[in-house]
């Protein structure tokens, strides 16, 4: 526990490397997100225009419910779109194609999914699809694995989830504790299981691998708000498609993680300190993110 407890105090989060100068948009990174639903078109505008903001070069959208295409063009005219249209019974091995094939350099799933049928037969033929770029399972998508994380093994290259607390317990089966040692032990048994890096969101996010362990130190209580989590799912998609392109020691899946939590946090202090708290929303967090990313850099 000692040599556990070193490596969480020495780690500090770097920033996303730069671009060359010569850099064209498949250099800043392809993002697919297989996010938000009828009910929730607000989570797939918060998720595309987050990783966008956070420097991914090509963010698609990939939708199962057309009314999609009604509403995020709107609000996010920079998006390209994936059809996913089809019948009631999702054809997982049709599905599955689709995504391999598209050969986008992180992918991001779950974020006001709904968990319908169809839902959750979209998060098992991603789960199942054979692609190895990096994978951001949120929301939804964690609501479609039950009390079983070890699913998220299926799929083949690395995996982040962002579980808040009761996202947690259900898929340990028992309750997280809020003090901050219980906290991160969870966090680490719930890494070691899935095989996952995985963001317990709350106050002071922790973020580990089950070996180490990172725990945030910025954000504040405005934003317990709706839509928050879909702000991360987007940074971090951003930020891995970085960990696929320039893969590099000092810049790995763990990094962008950590990275991402961290300036996610950071958007939502600087947000806050300008709005105060209590007016805080989550759109406010993707428009302090360029500054927040600026602060990181200098």
């Amino acid at each position: 526990m000692k040599k556990q407890e070193k490596r969480k105090a020495r780690y500090r989060p770097s920033s996303p490397p730069e671009l060359a100068r010569d850099a064209h948009k498949g250099d800043a990174g392809r993002v697919l997100c297989a996010v938000g639903s009828r009910l929730y078109p607000g989570a797939a505008i918060l998720v595309v225009r987050a990783a966008q903001r956070a420097g991914a070069g090509l963010v698609t959208l990939a939708c199962l419910d057309e009314c999609l295409l009604s509403s995020v063009p709107v609000a996010v005219p920079e998006c390209i779109y994936l059809d996913l249209f089809g019948p009631a019974d999702v054809d997982r091995e049709r599905i599955a194609e689709i995504v391999r094939a598209h050969g986008d350099h992180a992918l991001v799933i779950g974020s006001g999914l709904s968990q319908s049928e169809r839902a959750r037969a979209l998060v098992a033929s991603v789960l199942e699809c054979g692609a190895s770029a990096p994978l951001v399972v949120d929301a939804d998508g964690l609501n479609a694995l039950g009390n079983e994380p070890e699913r998220l093994r299926a799929y083949s290259g690395p995996v982040v989830i962002t579980p808040h607390p009761g996202e947690a317990s259900r898929l340990l089966g028992r309750a997280v504790p809020k003090h901050d040692e219980e906290r991160a032990k969870a966090a680490r048994e719930l890494a070691e299981r899935s095989g996952a890096i995985v963001c317990l969101k709350g106050h002071r996010t922790v973020v580990t691998d089950g070996r180490t362990t990172f725990v945030n130190d910025t954000g504040n209580p405005g934003m317990a708000t709706a839509g928050s989590g879909d702000v991360l799912a987007g940074i971090l998609g951003a930020y891995l498609a970085a960990a696929s392109v320039h893969a590099s020691p000092s810049w790995t899946p763990f990094d962008a993680a950590a990275a991402a939590v961290h300036v996610h946090g950071l958007a939502g202090d600087l947000a806050a300190k300008e709005l105060g708290r209590r007016a805080l929303v989550a759109s406010d967090l993707i428009a302090y993110l360029p500054k927040a990313q600026r602060k990181r850099r200098s």
